[in-house]
């Protein structure tokens, strides 16, 4: 156990932590909404995260980007891939839900069978993409690492003692920040966000009060895959890589971040990302990056032993405007 490591850079660290963490955070609203509404864990989801990455790899291979582009076009690599990674993302999850998942409503399928449809849909979503794609496509879509363009060099640009905070983090936590607080208000302030909390309180009462269940359904989804197609674009050019699943271990610690702040709570999916992300970067100059996984869950369970509610524990259906 290296203590002295940890607290001569726990700026560093703390920094680091966020800004991976801030990624965590927007994985981590899509399993919120769907949870708030559905009482449903879509484990699907983070496979429409690793879509997401896909759709950036491809749009960037497409536009002929390159490392270390001029400021214009990184600009423009970013923004056109957002708006590809947002819309794949978000079409992914839409049809998730309109295949997969609708049938078994209309049927008042029993929760297990949601739970296992779910399970089945991620591994055929890494099975697409690492086997099809692999089939027609070649080695670069295979199930090796594939890397991308670096479209954004790692530049200091805030420099504190024993902290430097780079463009990327920048990035990273004005975009989750930003997200957060449009989606935050797109529920609580709008007449479609209106609709979604009382699907979320009561779905019968919302039907009597003229509330299409179908629709805000859809639109969660949708909400999600977007927030999950953003969360791609900052991981692509945070990293700057993708695997066919790259989702996997991403949407577990997304899910976690979700249930510590509170499953259902907006606020709580952005904490929980955050903290996550942190004990993270704690835990690997503590001990050494392996153990990130296992401090990131065993913080899970002792809050969970305590708050079983999370740290927020405010469910979608109670938010107020």
């Amino acid at each position: 156990m290296n203590i002295d490591a940890l607290i001569d850079h726990i700026g560093q660290h703390t920094v680091n932590g966020l800004f991976k963490g801030s990624i965590y955070a927007l994985v981590a609203l899509g399993y919120t909404l769907v949870y708030g509404v559905l009482k449903l864990i879509n484990f699907a989801h983070s496979e429409v995260f690793m879509v997401g990455t896909f759709a950036v790899l491809g749009v960037w291979s497409f536009m002929g980007a390159t490392d270390g582009p001029t400021l214009p076009s990184a600009l423009m690599f970013i923004v056109v891939g957002l708006l590809i990674a947002a819309a794949a993302a978000g079409g992914t999850a839409l049809l998730v839900e309109r295949i997969a998942y609708r049938p078994l409503r209309r049927k008042n399928a029993p929760s297990l069978v949601f739970l296992i449809t779910a399970i089945g849909v991620s591994l055929v979503l890494q099975e697409i993409f690492g086997f099809v794609l692999a089939k027609f496509f070649g080695r670069p879509f295979g199930r090796l690492v594939v890397g991308m363009p670096n479209i954004v060099v790692s530049d200091p640009v805030i420099r504190l003692p024993g902290v430097d905070i780079t463009n990327k983090h920048l990035i990273v936590f004005a975009a989750a920040v930003l997200m957060m607080i449009g989606l935050d208000q797109f529920i609580n302030r709008t007449r479609y966000g209106r609709g979604v909390r009382a699907v979320a309180q009561s779905p019968d009462t919302a039907a009597l009060m003229g509330v299409n269940q179908d629709r805000v359904i859809m639109l969660i989804f949708v909400l999600g895959g977007i927030m999950a197609g953003v969360a791609s674009l900052l991981w692509s050019v945070s990293f700057a890589v993708t695997k066919f699943d790259i989702g996997f271990v991403i949407g577990l610690k997304a899910f976690t971040a979700a249930v510590l702040g509170g499953i259902g709570n907006l606020r709580g999916a952005l904490l929980g990302g955050l903290v996550l992300g942190v004990v993270e970067a704690y835990s690997s100059s503590l001990f050494n990056s392996n153990w990130e996984d296992v401090t990131a869950f065993v913080v899970l369970v002792v809050v969970l032993m305590f708050r079983p509610t999370g740290l927020l524990g405010e469910s979608l259906g109670r938010a107020r405007a």
